[in-house]
């Protein structure tokens, strides 16, 4: 293959390949990430056919590294962690320190250097963002108290990990040789050196960047260019990252890190995450296809038990400490089975942080595709221990139902004429609390158990469990209701609900939410008297407003 070609043939092959296999691990209810990490090991020099260019795969993957690190920076909330700090920053360190501890264990049998020993560990010790994300999101577990301690948790661990991208090159320099052998002196010497260089950074970002970063979209805003405005996001992440590795020394990660973070404070810092996330995406699929052009699948036959030991610590050994911590500072036993379970994989970080210590020469290759098969492995049964927790799940709040005569987790329902509210997410918290300042009596069913201490502390008469239950439906006291409004986005659960609810109270007005024209019209057909769809009702009032203004007043 011409030279001139291989830039454009490794990111064909790789964009196609991982689309394939990306599809098909979505069609097996796998996460896509799986997908791209195949299509690597294909493409890769340990599998037949096309070999991607040795040279040109690890810039796209810097590249890669850059984005994500500038995608993580562009989301971090220190609201968000402030709000969870009590649990998640001591989880989270005391988690990192076990997995590390654990892998730095196996690394001791398999008779690796320290440093190797604490690479390894360390690279098990963090979760994929992307997985835990989808695993939240399927089941609505961003808003409750559980996904947001989730969430904090792993922002703490890639704190973590930013921080060691710096440390681990000044620690490569100093232990690069026998770690025995190095005096103290020179590893203080070395940090010292590399956080004097991470100090004049951060203070130039701080002084400098805070004003000049907003400063500059605020104008490019103003253009009303949409072209200009996306490349300005994206001329800020890889600018700033190239020029703190250039001027200051620090990784091309911890300046995109620094780039995202200062954008997140600028009020243009949704349309900056919304605009930068195609090619953010598309460079993050090519760095896991070059991460997975590294992994040689023969580690899988040549060393099946240390495998099976990486897999357990990743799966079992932080699991089982995330778990502790969590019952330790008084959460129950669902939140710290839920936190426990998103945590029972690795992703990203453990990519970045295993391929840094490969190309330091502090990690061993055989380490690097343990990492990798380790990854692969638990990012694959991630979706099984979550169709797991979620039967044991169902099961407990069967147990809680069949309870419920004998001792039920409801406030009484006394009043008369009231409004049942289904669902307190987003938009039922909302509804739920503008009808209550209004006077209007209120009762919410909600299955959620944070949700429902939510709703409770707010005041309102809550009932916990499904409304698509009978009895949970009962207890609300539709009888006795004027009007039942369904803001839960299960459009089909919703609809033979509505029809059981109509049954038990033919003059009960019912209201509900879709997202669809189908959904709307399943809703109507099980007996809604109007169904909300949220984007033509926007439109609806955007009109009302135009046909407000002086100009065509006089139309109406």
């Amino acid at each position: 293959m011409p030279h001139h070609t291989s830039l454009i043939a490794i990111l064909v092959y790789g964009f196609v390949l991982a689309f394939a296999f990306g599809a098909l691990a979505n069609r097996l209810r796998l996460s896509p990430l799986v997908g791209y990490l195949v299509a690597g090991i294909v493409a890769g020099p340990y599998t037949p056919g096309f070999v991607g260019d040795p040279e040109l795969a690890p810039q796209l993957a810097e590249i890669g590294v850059i984005l994500l690190m500038f995608g993580v920076g562009l989301h971090f909330s220190l609201r968000d962690l402030m709000s969870v700090k009590n649990i998640a920053i001591p989880g989270a360190i005391a988690q990192t320190a076990v997995a590390t501890l654990l892998g730095w264990g196996l690394a001791e049998l398999m008779g690796w250097r320290h440093i190797e020993g604490i690479i390894f560990g360390f690279s098990l010790a963090t979760a994929s963002t992307v997985v835990l994300l989808r695993a939240m999101e399927e089941r609505r577990l961003l808003d409750t108290r559980r996904g947001k301690i989730a969430v904090g948790w792993l922002i703490v661990e890639d704190l973590a990990c930013v921080v060691a991208l710096v440390l681990i090159p000044a620690l490569a320099g100093a232990l690069g040789g026998n770690a025995e052998s190095v005096s103290s002196t020179t590893v203080i010497k070395a940090l010292a050196l590399t956080f004097g260089k991470v100090a004049a950074f951060v203070a130039f970002m701080l002084i400098i960047g805070r004003k000049a970063i907003p400063w500059v979209l605020e104008r490019i805003a103003g253009t009303g260019s949409r072209e200009l405005f996306t490349l300005a996001v994206l001329s800020i992440a890889m600018g700033v990252a190239f020029t703190s590795a250039e001027l200051f020394g620090v990784s091309f990660a911890l300046g995109a890190f620094f780039a995202g973070m200062l954008l997140n404070e600028s009020e243009f810092s949704h349309q900056a995450a919304n605009d930068s996330l195609p090619m953010r995406d598309a460079f993050a699929v090519l760095f896991f296809v070059s991460v997975g052009m590294l992994f040689d699948p023969s580690i899988v036959v040549n060393h099946p038990l240390q495998l099976l030991a990486t897999t357990l610590i990743i799966l079992f050994g932080k699991s089982i400490a995330a778990y502790a911590i969590v019952r330790l500072f008084g959460h129950p036993n669902t939140t710290a089975l839920t936190i426990s379970t998103s945590l029972a994989q690795i992703g990203e970080f453990a990519f970045i942080i295993a391929g840094l210590g490969l190309s330091l020469n502090i990690l061993p290759k055989d380490g690097h595709d343990l990492v990798l098969a380790g990854a692969l492995i638990t990012i694959m049964l991630n979706p099984v221990l979550f169709m797991v927790l979620d039967r044991w799940q169902a099961k407990q709040d069967a147990k809680i139902i069949a309870k419920r005569e004998a001792e039920p987790d409801s406030d009484p329902v006394t009043c008369s004429d009231h409004t049942i509210v289904v669902g307190y997410g987003r938009v039922g918290r909302q509804l739920a609390h503008l009808l209550q300042a209004r006077g209007v009596p209120v009762v919410v069913v909600e299955s959620d158990a944070d949700r429902v201490k939510a709703a409770r502390d707010s005041g309102l008469t809550t009932v916990r469990g499904n409304v698509a239950n009978e009895r949970v439906m009962l207890e609300a006291a539709p009888q006795r209701a004027k009007l039942a409004v369904f803001a839960m986005p299960q459009a089909l659960e919703a609809g033979e609900t509505i029809e059981r609810l109509k049954a038990i109270n033919p003059t009960i007005s019912v209201l509900a939410r879709a997202h669809s024209e189908t959904q709307v019209k399943h809703l109507l057909e099980h007996g809604a008297d109007a169904a909300v769809l949220a984007e033509r009702e926007l439109a609806y009032s955007l009109t009302e407003m135009v046909m407000a203004t002086p100009p065509y007043r006089a139309r109406r």
